[in-house]
């Protein structure tokens, strides 16, 4: 039998040769989280409209506009733009995102991949289709990966399912296509709302989802 101070000295060239053998092959937890990060931060190109209305596969950014709020101090003031909460990734077994995956809102107005969505149509299949309020679409985010896709997706509030701060209705990203993932675009203004339904959405116009 070896003694204590040799079996220590095998383990630990043991764990050295472990170690070594991970960091090679890209599979350290840190190697992993940085990849991550990478594509979520990645610069990413919004579209640009040539008639001034949106489309069916173009890449767009969910912008908050500033606005005056009565309780300043409890809000995250400016314009804020929906993303993917980083810290809603806990340590992946891999450098994928999990899902389901959590939203939160950020002070920036930089295309990256984790705050760029792409409408498509309810059936994916309308692509270059102008938007129109009322219709049926959905918002897709590849977090800045090739071959992932998720949907901005929601649903109705109960005792054990609702929002972490608001306790309102939960909005997340999931990769699975059903009818949670379905929005639609209504004029901001209720008065002229149904006049405007049918019509096309201007590109940077304020909407309510």
């Amino acid at each position: 039998r070896m003694g204590n101070w040799n079996e220590d000295i095998y383990l630990e060239e043991e764990r050295m040769k472990d170690f070594l053998e991970k960091r090679e092959k890209g599979q350290l937890l840190i190697q992993r989280n940085r990849r991550l990060k990478e594509n979520l931060l990645r610069p990413m190109q919004l579209s640009i409209t040539e008639d001034g209305y949106l489309r069916c596969g173009y890449k767009v950014m969910l912008v908050n506009p500033d606005y005056p709020e009565t309780e300043a101090d409890l809000v995250l003031g400016g314009d804020l733009s929906l993303c993917m909460t980083l810290e809603e990734i806990k340590s992946p077994p891999s450098d994928q995102l999990e899902v389901p995956c959590g939203l939160s809102a950020a002070q920036t107005k930089i295309p990256v991949g984790r705050n760029t969505f792409i409408i498509l149509s309810a059936d994916r299949n309308a692509m270059g289709q102008v938007l129109r309020y009322g219709q049926n679409f959905c918002l897709a985010t590849t977090g800045g990966f090739e071959d992932r896709t998720l949907y901005l997706s929601s649903d109705h509030r109960t005792l054990l399912r609702s929002s972490k701060r608001s306790w309102l209705q939960e909005v997340y990203l999931t990769d699975e296509a059903s009818y949670l993932n379905c929005w639609q675009a209504a004029f901001l203004d209720p008065q002229f709302r149904l006049e405007y339904e049918g019509s096309p959405v201007p590109a940077n116009a304020k909407i309510i989802l």
